[in-house]
């Protein structure tokens, strides 16, 4: 079973994506260039309750000062005339104490034919901020049902929209078609092959970018969440002739934004929350042009080895898998002109599904370097639906072997582009059973994870982005496309001395012969958690040679060349660099030699004992530990006088910020040779003159919540 620890990768935005798009309870937005439409437009109503409560004070904009109320019975309506047809994407009702418990948003063209936009059934009243899609000139209130046994009274019921018009692209139902082996998916009766991106710029960049994805030959893009900020998204995606996999956010999920252990087996109030949230947006965005289908989860099948284990692991797949079949029927009921699908890590969750979730219409599975294994174990499994791959591409985190120091050997810009055009020809080579994909991922984040997977990193396209354009498109002919980084290497890989320069080469070719410029840069992923690039300090040597300075703090970073044509492109290639303490000159005479502190922590789930004797050994991967108090003191015995002059503090990250380096000649009478009240951490190396015995640190003031602690005291001679 796979684990992956996706989480370290994606800054995806995905979670900025997911910030914004997988908040499950998140009031509806109206998008930037809509506009109130209906406050001071012509208003009517079924009936009043009396003079000074006509329907024309719901569009006034008075929000606590007038009203409108109905007589005491049921239906009753309000509506307003906007003058002519606009694009409806919101209704805000603000209720006075009598509320409606259950009512319709209807909008119609002549204010005679009336259609439906969302239900609510579960008033509570208060403010009812509501999302719509669809158009119309009339919008009324209908309202079926009160909690009491007043009428109904809107202090405001105001409508947004816009009068923008976008081109959809072929309208019609969504069906997956056929039989056994020979299925197909059909938009408005035609076939449609899923060629998808997933997406990860936020709503407002939309118009930017959809443009972009179409030139792609990309046909569409799936999300992880859907809620009221997914309108101006959607608009955006039609508008460019692109439909949109609208996806659901459920705990644990898997990968970026993964978290919370619910029990599926017992918690039916997150079940029928959940299920409540997404029938609400599957009301709103269902006759939305763009829309493909709606996805349910993300590898929560898999997520849930993080929250259980054994038989409770299989019990909670279970009712996971079952819930999933409960949400399918309901979104069903709700529309059942698009299919419903729920994405997997692996597909070893597929037998889940086919025990439990017989009303999905299709299975979906992300999978990276084991795609072209899906067709394999789908033949083996025996099912009777086809698929889709909702995430792919070049090898991941989790599945490429270590490097020389220790982490996980990033794919090439070469190999990575490679690896979207064999998972494709994986893909289409399953005819009948797999019908399509969305490849991962079209993000725009310069980070860590950008730089692994966006085919756009920092708005350049990469040699990635013109390998999913081949295969969408069948042509890049006529592009210029990136520079090519090939034979990368970082000389002292293993042993770059913080603060000084090491080596990094590569070759670099244009394709079309620009002129390169470089950029060096620096990540602390593996280091310091920082998934950011920061440019480093660095000069060219000539000839595809960089002599970079190393960052002070010590530990694996990621070393990243930049090769930039001028015209919007970018090869990117990174390799692995240890920074290690800077060499000290002389004879380190505390090596080995009888050392005693003041405490040391025993407890073996931090990695201890963690004796004096480790800070003395010359190993820069056991430490000291002190208990977490003020003072401590460590001290080692050197066996003779020795002339010293350079003391060398590695620290963990539990670092001493106020100490003094002390001397003796007999341990007993101690004389001050240093001291700090400002130390950072990372590696002290302070020049002393003295001649002792005896040297010995005494800390007074840590520079965390932890004890101190040390990899190495080094006494130089």
């Amino acid at each position: 079973m796979p684990t992956r620890p996706r989480s370290g990768m994606l800054l995806l935005a995905l979670f900025a994506l997911l910030a914004s798009s997988l908040t499950f309870f998140a009031a509806p937005r109206a998008a930037a260039a809509d506009i109130l439409l209906s406050q001071g437009k012509p208003a009517t109503s079924s009936s009043n309750e009396g003079d000074g409560l006509a329907a024309s004070a719901a569009v006034d904009g008075n929000l606590t000062g007038t009203r409108w109320a109905s007589q005491w019975s049921d239906p009753q309506w309000l509506q307003v005339d906007l003058g002519k047809t606009y694009n409806l994407s919101r209704a805000v009702l603000t209720w006075e104490s009598a509320y409606g418990k259950a009512y319709q948003i209807q909008a119609s063209a002549n204010g005679t034919d009336w259609k439906t936009l969302t239900t609510v059934t579960d008033g509570d009243g208060g403010t009812d901020d509501l999302a719509l899609s669809g158009t119309g000139r009339y919008v009324r209130m209908y309202g079926t049902a009160r909690p009491g046994g007043y009428g109904y009274s809107l202090w405001e019921f105001q409508v947004y929209g816009s009068s923008d018009t976008t081109t959809p692209p072929a309208g019609g139902a969504v069906k997956v078609t056929g039989t056994q082996g020979n299925w197909q998916l059909q938009v408005g009766g035609q076939p449609y092959t899923v060629k998808g991106l997933t997406w990860g710029p936020s709503v407002a960049d939309a118009p930017k970018y959809m443009p972009d994805v179409k030139s792609m030959g990309a046909n569409t893009i799936r999300t992880w969440g859907t809620d009221g900020s997914t309108k101006p998204l959607l608009d955006s995606a039609a508008a460019n002739g692109v439909r949109v996999i609208n996806g659901f956010w459920l705990q644990p999920g898997g990968g970026p934004g993964a978290g919370g252990c619910v029990n599926y087996v017992t918690d039916t109030t997150y079940k029928n929350n959940s299920i409540t949230e997404f029938a609400k947006w599957v009301e709103a965005y269902k006759s939305h042009p763009a829309t493909l289908m709606w996805n349910v989860g993300n590898e929560s099948v898999l997520g849930l080895q993080n929250c259980y284990s054994g038989t409770e692991l299989e019990n909670q797949r279970n009712a996971y898998t079952s819930f999933v079949n409960d949400v399918a029927k309901k979104i069903h009921s709700i529309d059942p002109d698009h299919p419903v699908t729920s994405t997997d890590a692996w597909t070893g969750a597929w037998p889940y599904y086919k025990r439990n979730a017989p009303d999905l219409d299709l299975y979906s599975v992300n999978s990276y370097n084991q795609v072209c294994g899906v067709r394999a174990d789908w033949e083996a499994g025996g099912y009777t639906k086809p698929y889709i791959v909702t995430e792919t591409g070049p090898a991941g985190e989790w599945e490429v072997p270590n490097d020389v120091n220790g982490i996980p050997d990033e794919p090439t810009d070469v190999q990575k582009a490679a690896g979207y055009t064999k998972a494709w020809n994986c893909i289409t080579g399953h005819k009948g059973v797999a019908l399509g994909a969305t490849l991962f991922h079209y993000g725009t984040e310069h980070d860590f994870g950008g730089v692994w997977f966006n085919l756009i990193s920092g708005d350049l396209k990469r040699l990635s982005y013109y390998a999913v354009k081949q295969a969408y498109a069948g042509s890049t002919a006529g592009d210029n496309t990136p520079p090519v980084i090939s034979n990368m290497t970082v000389s002292g890989a293993t042993s770059a001395q913080s603060g000084k320069e090491f080596s990094v080469h590569a070759d670099v070719r244009d394709p079309d012969n620009d002129p390169i410029t470089y950029k060096i840069f620096l990540s602390g992923n593996y280091a310091t958690g920082d998934k950011g690039l920061v440019e480093a300090k660095w000069r060219s040597t000539g000839n595809g040679t960089f002599a970079v300075t190393a960052p002070d703090k010590l530990g694996v970073w990621k070393v990243y060349i930049q090769a930039e044509d001028g015209h919007g492109n970018a090869g990117i290639e990174t390799k692995s660099v240890k920074v290690v303490p800077p060499a000290a000159s002389g004879t380190n005479v505390a090596l080995g030699r009888p050392t005693t502190a003041s405490s040391y922590q025993t407890d073996p789930t931090g990695g201890c004992p963690c004796t004096a004797a480790m800070a003395t050994d010359g190993k820069n991967d056991t430490r000291w530990a002190s208990d977490w108090s003020d003072p401590q003191s460590i001290q080692v015995d050197l066996g003779s006088q020795k002339a010293i002059h350079q003391i060398q503090l590695i620290w963990d990250p539990a670092y001493g910020k106020s100490y003094e380096v002390q001397v003796s000649d007999d341990g007993t009478n101690w004389r001050s040779v240093y001291s700090t009240t400002s130390g950072n951490g990372d590696v002290d190396s302070i020049d002393v003159s003295a001649t002792a015995r005896y040297v010995k640190l005494n800390l007074t003031a840590r520079g965390t919540a932890w004890g101190y602690s040390l990899y190495e005291f080094g006494v130089y001679s």
